[in-house]
């Protein structure tokens, strides 16, 4: 029994260890995590004291639920989902009231007889038409909840106010409690510790450049920097290169997410213009098209055959200069989007041409490495014409002479044999390994070369991908009214009266749920 109570025992605490090492290390990715908890707990404990303190209970009565309840689905992570939901809950709870009302007007004018067929009629009908512009992609995007609350409030109080005689008083007490609650939420999300849909799709762009420059570089030094590639079977939990780019192609939704949510923010660039959110999603596509020929690039790392380290050395210093180039032309994008400045791609450009150069030097170097298969299919032309016309001579016989068939069999890799089916002797055999050896030597090296040439290819692949990459970031830029720095002075172009820019830039890098 004690045996079985100190086993017990020794399993809660294992189990309260784990749960606290969890819960430490959520905390431990975003602090803004734990700040937006005691938020929630905070804003329940207002909308609690509807219920709680007295003269609010008198005022408000059991409707007070339906300001927990918003407070509940409301209060989201960022400012722009709050007020988002917010603003959306309001408005078609508003819409859903007046329109609920009308119709009860005319109910009652038409008489008992008619009141409950208009009023089944009317359900029907706004249903049905509501639920239908739910399918339009502009409502579906940016009003979808807002007609859903719209569905509920109509539906409550247009079938309430058949039964129930004072139905006004009950919508008017509701709505009072939403409105209540939605206050609530917006002060604790735009006054308390906000939290920017905004600046989280900004420091995210950012966070995706870094990591895609840190893959690119890593993966060129993982290349050239072992003693021999073998096909590692990397675990994708410990593995930096993988969850480089994984952050990036799993982007997509979060990013539209967040330019969704940061176009209801009352964010705002340089010169009162609207910070262009959904060219952040043009500069996430176009990274994730970058990120697919990362994942290639990675790739080569770990296929079966690769190319022998002393051919891998010949093109070292030239393919790491130009990831590095690539991996810096990144760097300095992140760089320019982190500090509103716009990037002048000129020096690097010129740099990156030099690193191509220097790789198309080093290439064209070693042409036996990859030219090999058009020497050796030179010269299996070369003996087979040899072959034809020994056989030629031969006449219509049908035999060939010990030379042609030692040369055919040759040039097929075969072993010879006589025409009886007799073996060859020992010293035909060693007079033809040397000659086997000499034919399969070019082809073997350019068979050992394809591996890095489909390495240093992706290399080319990725400068021409980098243009597309420069170019979004440049729009963007111009849309967002980026500065740039000339003999040390700021200008800010296109825009006659500078402000400061409302986007921070000391904020954690990563972009959140």
């Amino acid at each position: 029994m004690k045996k079985q109570m100190n086993d017990f025992v020794e399993k809660v605490i294992t189990f309260l260890g784990f749960l606290w090492r969890a819960v430490w290390k959520v905390g431990r990715e975003d602090p803004r995590r734990v700040i937006h908890s005691l938020k929630v707990g905070t804003a329940l404990t207002l909308v609690s004291l509807l219920y709680l303190m007295e003269p609010l209970f008198k005022g408000t009565g059991e409707n007070a639920m339906w300001a927990v309840m918003t407070v509940v689905v409301v209060l989201e992570f960022t400012a722009g989902a709050t007020l988002s939901k917010g603003l959306n809950r309001g408005l078609g709870t508003l819409l859903a009231g007046s329109l609920a009302f009308f119709i009860e007007y005319i109910s009652d004018a038409s008489g008992s007889i008619f009141q409950a067929v208009f009023v089944g009629a009317a359900v029907f009908l706004i249903g049905s038409a509501a639920t239908y512009m739910r399918f339009f992609p502009l409502i579906k995007k940016n009003y979808d909840y807002g007609v859903l609350i719209f569905l509920l409030t109509f539906n409550l109080i247009t079938v309430s106010s058949y039964r129930v005689e004072n139905v006004l008083k009950i919508a008017r007490d509701r709505f009072y409690t939403i409105v209540i609650g939605c206050g609530i939420c917006l002060l604790m999300s735009l006054l308390v510790f906000p939290n920017w849909s905004g600046e989280d799709l900004h420091n995210s762009t950012i966070f995706k450049l870094e990591s895609l420059a840190q893959c690119v570089e890593s993966c060129v030094n993982e290349y050239f920097g072992t003693a021999e590639l073998e096909a590692t079977k990397y675990n994708s939990s410990e593995d930096p290169i993988y969850e480089g780019y994984k952050t990036v192609l799993d982007s997509k939704s979060i990013d539209e997410t967040l330019a969704l949510q940061a176009s209801w923010e009352p964010r705002y660039s340089r010169c009162c213009h609207r910070y262009p959110w959904q060219q952040y999603i043009k500069v996430g596509a176009t990274l994730r098209q970058f990120g697919y020929s990362v994942v290639a690039l990675r790739g080569c790392l770990q296929t079966e055959i690769q190319t022998p380290r002393p051919i891998r050395a010949l093109f070292k210093d030239s393919c790491i200069r130009l990831g590095k180039e690539v991996s810096k032309v990144l760097k300095e994008l992140s760089d320019s989007i982190r500090n509103n400045h716009h990037f002048s791609p000129g020096v690097l450009s010129d740099q990156i041409q030099e690193a191509l150069q220097d790789l198309n030097s080093a290439i064209k170097s070693q042409p036996r490495l990859f030219l090999g298969s058009k020497y050796s299919q030179t010269a299996k032309i070369v003996q087979e014409s040899a072959v034809h016309l020994e056989e030629k001579h031969e006449g219509d016989s049908g035999v060939l002479s010990p030379s042609t068939e030692a040369n055919s069999a040759t040039v097929l890799g075969l072993k010879t044999r006589s025409t009886s089916g007799e073996q060859p002797k020992e010293g035909e055999q060693k007079v033809l390994r040397p000659q086997l050896s000499k034919i399969a030597s070019t082809s073997l090296e350019f068979s050992e070369a394809l591996p890095f040439a489909a390495f240093a290819s992706l290399l080319v692949e990725m400068v021409a991908k980098l243009d597309h990459v420069i170019e979004e970031v440049e729009e963007l830029g111009r849309m967002a009214h980026f500065k740039e720095f000339r003999d040390g002075d700021e200008i800010v172009l296109n825009c006659e009266t500078p402000r400061i820019d409302v986007i921070q830039n000391n904020l954690p890098s990563h972009a959140t749920d």
